[in-house]
């Protein structure tokens, strides 16, 4: 059992919240859940884990009613049910939480727990009071310091996702789908998640957690369910898989230094490939001042709010510079634009992927395509012809699975889509490659292929720029690392210097 997770009871003696028994689900020939077992105890946290396309996304879509199996059975409590929509699903006793949140900014908290199944009064009016009564019992229940009044806009990203775990409270599940749920949160937020969870298991809730992130897993789960391609790979308790037996389960291979740190030489005697003097913007940034040299791996880390997305922003001219210059190759240039940062030799991998680096409703080769269509031009029109061959090229390079050049891009995996959003940028053969969070809620396997890409990239001269809020990852690439404090560069740090992830989580707080 894990550290955090309070059962009440044990595992031998508690009941099962949910069954899900030889389900199957195919999308046209592609047969993408091959008769999978996977059940939820009582008070227990059950980590699903698996590659992005593993069929994990799939299988809870199917428990939370936005798909049906094509076979199988699913019983909650030991009754059996049809999850046909969400709504059956939310009547059964399944509530989710997803990535992307359903609340509304402008509305309080308690309106959110309740939106489209508002009280009523007498009169048939909205009962703001009861509303608010009651989303204040679960708050006190749980221990949660919110003020069901408060507008959700004015709060943190942390309490947006306690207000959607309170709605499925309020709907009475008896089992809690958390995808991904500590992906934009940040340390202290997460401690504040993981202490719901208690809360949560100790009242016999069952949570299916769904996480790449191996401590995380390790810290609060009871059971691990491994899939891959489709079916189920391994299930057992926790404590009784070691983390690489976990990560050959995931991956089907063996795993070997991907995140051991390899001293390269970086020659530090010639002209910088970037020199950022004084730089200061309307965004918060004071007086930054860095260098990275060719082939030098940079990284920069701080705790969330303290200027790293901020710097990629102001580099790449999506922030306005209120003071500073910037040179490339010892010569000045003015970013004004993202267009005036590509050209200048600049590419950014953005920390939200689909709202910042993808247009979901597009092609895989139209996102590609982006920042090259100048390459591809024959006259007015796009060589259709020379864009799909590239498209393959990189697809086939980048290792995206189950992808053509035509398939719209909202069809592939989280990670798969990261791999284009790479593969599209390192297309441009930029001097500099600004990544932020480039492995935030992919799985194990792509965070190898990323580290390795930026391992490649360094070695051909290529500059990276990486903001990562996972330290064991800085310590894997960086040859230097900046902390940064609230717009403030504090310190500057060889890797040679680091002992380990706990100093460096040290001076990142600033102890």
């Amino acid at each position: 059992m894990s550290s955090t997770a309070v059962a009440p009871s044990s595992p031998a003696t508690r009941t099962v919240a949910v069954s899900m028994q030889g389900i199957e689900k195919a999308f046209d020939a592609n047969r993408v859940l091959k008769g999978v077992d996977f059940e939820v105890l009582a008070g227990e946290v059950h980590t699903l884990a698996g590659e992005n396309g593993a069929g994990k996304s799939t299988l809870m879509k199917i428990l939370q009613g936005v798909y049906s199996a094509d076979a199988g059975e699913i019983s909650v409590d030991g009754r059996p049910v049809t999850i046909d929509s969400p709504i059956a699903a939310r009547e059964a006793g399944v509530g989710m939480v997803f990535q992307e949140f359903s609340l509304v900014p402008t509305l309080s908290v308690a309106q959110n727990v309740f939106l489209n199944r508002e009280p009523r009064t007498s009169l048939g009016l909205i009962d703001e009071e009861a509303m608010e009564r009651e989303t204040e019992k679960i708050f006190e229940t749980f221990q949660l310091p919110i003020d069901p009044r408060a507008s959700l806009d004015r709060l943190s990203t942390a309490y947006w996702q306690l207000t959607e775990i309170a709605k499925a409270i309020s709907q009475d599940a008896r089992v809690l789908i958390l995808d991904e749920p500590t992906a934009s949160l940040s340390k202290k937020e997460s401690e504040i998640l993981f202490a719901l969870i208690t809360r949560l298991t100790s009242q016999g809730m069952g949570i299916v957690y769904i996480s790449h992130r191996m401590e995380e897993i390790y810290r609060i789960t009871d059971r691990i369910t491994v899939m891959r391609d489709g079916a189920v790979a391994l299930t057992d308790y926790a404590e009784n898989i070691p983390p690489e037996d976990l990560v050959e389960a995931i991956i089907g291979r063996r795993l070997e230094n991907a995140l051991t740190y390899e001293a390269h030489d970086v020659d530090r005697s010639g002209t910088p490939r970037l020199e950022v003097k004084g730089l200061s913007t309307d965004r918060g940034l004071e007086d930054i001042s860095f260098t990275v040299h060719p082939g030098e791996v940079i990284g920069l880390a701080g705790l969330m709010g303290s200027g790293r997305t901020e710097i990629a922003h102001a580099l790449f001219g999506i922030d306005k510079h209120r003071s500073g210059e910037i040179l490339i190759d010892g010569e000045p240039v003015s970013i004004t634009t993202p267009i005036s940062a590509i050209e200048a030799g600049f590419a950014l991998v953005p920390e939200d992927r689909r709202e910042q680096g993808l247009v979901l409703s597009h092609s895989v080769r139209d996102n590609l395509l982006l920042p090259l269509l100048d390459r591809f031009r024959r006259g007015p029109l796009i060589d259709e012809r020379r864009s799909r061959r590239f498209g393959s090229e990189v697809l086939k390079k980048f290792e995206v699975k189950g992808a053509s050049p035509d398939l719209e891009i909202r069809l592939l995996s989280g990670g798969n889509q990261q791999k284009v959003v790479l593969g599209r940028w390192v297309s441009t053969d930029p001097k500099i490659l600004i990544l932020d969070e480039p492995t935030a809620g992919i799985d194990i396997g792509t965070k190898g292929e990323v580290i390795a890409l930026i391992r490649e990239l360094s070695r051909t001269g290529t500059s990276v720029i990486l903001i990562s809020s996972e330290l064991t990852e800085l310590l894997a690439v960086s040859d230097r690392i900046l902390v940064l404090r609230k717009g403030h560069l504090q310190s500057t740090l060889d890797r040679s210097e680091i002992e380990d992830e706990e100093s460096l989580q040290l001076t990142i707080q600033g102890v």
